[in-house]
């Protein structure tokens, strides 16, 4: 059986695909992050076979000792995410971010591997759709620029677009085929809650406001089932003849914040009116992907409508 690392294996995507991998029954997956994942001892009792989990801070270099070697693929998506975290500690998020890339880079000087994917973001691109009226949907040969850079909401994008970087540069040294992936608004169950839906979610529950605001109701959104996200990222990794490509993995259906907030509204029973207010700050206006890159490469094809997953994430 082929070896795969999956860092960042304990975050909402990197579990996901982890339980994936090992149910699939055809690989033997270690699982690393600074956080257990949700559903590891479930994973080392009933497929001890095919799975192993490492728990460590892999900002320190001499943390990889503990991951083994032998590994053909590497799921890279180690990362800190979520608005309010760069708010709050946008020094932090820099630190993480970049130190989790050049350390997996070092790592694999030393221990080569066939295959590295790397989990970028959209927010790579939200200022140059925002400020230059470019293309949406929006193909993955767009220019990556950032707004404001006194703004701390940018820090995570300037850290993914040197992940990017990095990955793409240094595969002529270190002799590895790589996929870049910018995820689009993935949701679903334990998705955690520095993201918008549960925020929306949360608001309604506490009832600690009325009528609800709706945060920049003209702005858009494309989301994505963690199902399909998941399908999107091993079909990248797996593709034969693909590799060293970037890819947009999300879903192509726009919709506005107020049909999202009062969508949510409805699934909660809530009866009463609804008022427009402005913007979180650094929010972009718009947002949604073309995805036929992916759709043309290796038959992405996201199966879950935007209301399910609403519905489901919600639900949770």
């Amino acid at each position: 059986m082929k070896k795969i690392l999956v860092l960042g294996g304990g975050g909402f995507i990197g579990r996901n695909i982890t339980e994936f991998l090992v149910k699939r029954g055809d690989c033997f997956v270690v699982s690393a992050d600074i956080k257990e994942g949700s559903n590891w001892n479930e994973l080392s009792l009933n497929y001890p076979a095919y799975f192993d989990s490492v728990l460590d801070d892999f900002t320190n270099i001499e943390a990889f000792k503990n991951l083994g070697s032998g590994f053909e693929e590497i799921y890279m998506l180690a990362a800190v995410v979520g608005v309010n975290r760069t708010i709050k500690e946008p020094d932090e998020v820099i630190r993480i971010n970049t130190k989790l890339t050049t350390n997996v880079l070092e790592w694999i000087a030393k221990n080569p591997v066939n295959k590295i994917l790397f989990s970028s973001s959209s927010e790579n691109y939200a200022a140059t759709t925002d400020l230059f009226d470019s293309e949406i949907p929006t193909s993955e040969d767009i220019p990556l620029c950032i707004g404001d850079i006194t703004h701390p909401r940018w820090t995570y994008a300037i850290t993914k677009i040197h992940g990017e970087s990095a990955f793409i540069h240094s595969t002529k040294k270190l002799n590895y085929e790589y996929r870049i992936l910018r995820y689009q608004n993935i949701i679903g169950p334990e998705m955690g809650f520095g993201h918008a839906i549960p925020h929306i979610v949360e608001r309604f529950v506490n009832k600690l406001e009325k009528p609800i605001k709706i945060y920049g109701h003209d702005q858009t959104r494309a989301f994505c089932y963690i199902d399909d996200a998941v399908r999107g990222t091993v079909g990248a990794m797996e593709s034969k003849d693909q590799s060293n490509n970037i890819y947009h993995i999300g879903n192509d259906k726009e919709i506005t914040m107020e049909e999202l907030t009062k969508f949510i509204g409805n699934i909660l029973g809530y009866k009463d009116d609804y008022e427009f207010a402005m913007t979180y700050p650094g929010s972009v206006s718009r947002r949604c992907p073309k995805i036929d890159k992916a759709v043309k490469n290796f038959c992405y094809n996201p199966k879950v409508n935007w209301r399910d997953s609403v519905i489901k994430t919600v639900e949770w």
